[in-house]
Parts: structure tokens; C-alpha cells; sequence
């Protein structure tokens, strides 16, 4: 079992969009989506923005050390909308992430089934007996020193997934204490350097294609 010590950054999300129907906010590394089973976990993403906004349903989570854009409903109507666009796999994602080596080819395709690490909960790993398709578009930006920062579009949404499809390349995630933090240096943020960048779905009422972006601190 993974140790899990939790300091969240002190704050509300900044709010990127708001209207009766759902809201977008940029969630900082360290932060949960949502709670967990754990006392100190109820200080989440969730909680900050329903005491200031009033009722949310989450949509999605992005994991505890990423940044980046998420979106919550604020109806069960829209929550099921948005979920669908979620499960049939109609949003399109970008994130950036800076990462360990300089990758080649410097544009590609991961497609590696993931399942659970069932030894050390709850990390991921590769497998092709009883992992679940897993697809990750990647696309170097730039090199930076020795390591190398992408643009990535995941085409499934797994746990984990980008962070284990580039340790299992030989490229870990710079700040990763998960996967390949032995390959894998820290860095001067203190932090994951995994950001959701970019966000486009459908709006649940009335059907009009948003496209939410959000920079990276790194």
C-alpha cells in the first residue's frame, strides 16, 4: 500500500466559467476532486466550490497531484449529460506535461492495457492479460534541458494513464512519487509537472461546443 499524505494548498479553484447549469474551475496540484474515505480528505476541490457556489455534481476527477481545468454540474440533468460525453469518449483532452529524457519519435501513439497493481494499491500498471485498452496520443513541444515537454491527448480514460504509459516508456513524469520517481528528478515547483490543459465538450443544454483552456505554472 502506497502512503498517502495529504497537505492541500490553501484556497478556492479559480473559476474559469460559471453559468445556471455547470461551472469550470482550475484545480491546483495537491488538491483531491473529490473525498475520500479519510478525515482530512473532505477538504477537496468538491467541498471548496459547493460552500461557495452551492450544489455540484462532480463530472470527472483529474488525480490529487495534477492541475489543470474540471468541470462540475450544477444539476443531476446536466451531470448525466456530461457524463455520457465523458463515457462515450466525446471529449477532447489535452494536457501538458514535462518529462523525464528526451522522447523519440518526437510524435507517437501508446496503446498499453492497464490494469491495478494489485500488490501496491493504488498504482496502475501495464498488462496484456487483463488490462483494459488504454490509447495516448503524445507530441513534443519542446526540449527543455534533458527533458522533454508534450502535448498529450488521452483517448481513453484510465486511472493513471499518462503517468504510467510514460514510465512504461522510459519517460517518467518529472515530480512523479508514484511511477519512475528513481528515473524521474524533483523539481523547483514541488509538485507533479502534469497539467490539463485544454478541455472541449458539449454544453448539456443546449448543445453548443465549449472549448475551455487553462496554462501551465511549470
Amino acid at each position: 500500500m502506497i502512503k498517502f499524505h495529504y497537505t492541500p494548498p490553501p484556497g478556492l479553484p479559480e473559476l474559469l466559467f460559471q453559468d445556471d447549469h455547470l461551472i469550470v474551475v482550475a484545480k491546483p496540484s495537491g488538491l483531491l476532486s473529490n473525498p475520500g474515505i479519510a478525515p482530512e480528505t473532505k477538504d477537496c476541490l468538491l467541498s471548496r466550490c459547493q460552500a461557495a457556489y452551492g450544489e455540484l455534481y462532480l463530472v470527472h476527477r483529474l488525480d490529487c497531484d495534477t492541475s489543470g481545468i474540471l468541470v462540475l454540474a450544477r444539476t443531476k440533468a446536466a451531470e448525466r449529460h456530461l457524463k455520457i460525453q465523458w463515457q462515450n469518449r466525446q471529449v477532447k483532452k489535452r494536457y501538458i506535461a514535462v518529462v523525464a529524457g528526451h522522447i523519440t519519435p518526437e510524435q507517437g501513439l501508446i496503446d498499453k492495457p492497464l490494469a491495478a497493481n494489485t500488490e501496491q494499491p493504488p498504482l496502475q500498471k501495464v498488462c496484456y492479460y487483463t488490462g483494459k485498452p488504454a490509447q495516448t496520443e503524445y507530441r513534443l513541444q519542446a526540449h527543455q534541458g534533458p527533458n522533454s515537454k508534450l502535448e498529450l491527448y488521452p483517448l481513453t480514460g484510465r486511472t493513471h494513464q499518462l503517468r504510467v504509459h510514460l514510465c512504461d516508456l522510459g519517460h517518467p513524469i518529472i515530480g512523479d512519487t508514484f511511477y519512475g520517481h528513481d528515473q524521474a528528478p524533483t523539481n523547483t515547483n514541488n509538485r507533479l509537472l502534469l497539467h490539463a490543459n485544454q478541455l472541449t465538450f458539449s454544453h448539456p443544454v443546449n448543445n453548443e461546443i465549449h472549448t475551455f483552456s487553462c496554462p501551465e505554472d511549470f
